[in-house]
């Protein structure tokens, strides 16, 4: 059970930070071991245990957004403050800002598809099991995520030349 978790809490951590929140990445990842190590001896083995982990980190994404869209929540100034400051002192953290600003410029379902094959690096099927959609889907939903990171990258450069 160990080596299970320690194989795929790295993917499953930047999966669930890059569709929800750096912030929420913890507890968001737990969350999804709680309800896969119950389950863990169920699975039917018809993809492989990262693409279901994956599947039910999506699932603990969307119910995690849902909850949070029933019930708003306020943050004090000092907080967000505090956290600005901590994050300032990271090491390319305009880099990571910037990155971040892009992908959450990107159509969810593309974000979610590019993150999939490009960041956790998962084949356009495995991919495509996760989203729980076609294969298809999957390409044209990261060929249209890149052309629009591109159009954005673009379109800054334009504005800072």
């Amino acid at each position: 059970m160990e080596r299970f978790v320690r194989a795929t809490q790295r993917d499953v951590w930047r999966f669930v930070a890059h569709l929800a929140d750096v912030g929420l990445a913890d507890d968001l990842a737990q969350e999804t071991y709680a309800r896969a190590l119950p389950s863990l001896r169920r699975f039917a083995g018809r993809s492989s245990a990262r693409t279901w982990l994956l599947v039910i980190a999506r699932r603990v994404v969307i119910d995690h957004i849902r909850r949070a869209q029933a019930r708003p929540r306020s943050s004090s100034g000092e907080e967000w403050t505090q956290e600005a400051d901590r994050k300032a002192a990271d090491t390319g953290f305009e880099d990571i800002v910037e990155l971040n600003m892009l992908l959450d410029a990107l159509d969810p379902d593309r974000r979610e598809a590019l993150v999939l094959t490009q960041v956790l690096g998962l084949t356009y099927a495995e991919a495509a099991d996760v989203a729980g959609c076609p294969v298809g889907t999957i390409r044209s939903r990261v060929a249209r995520a890149r052309d629009d990171l591109l159009r954005a990258t673009g379109d800054e450069a334009t504005e800072a030349g």
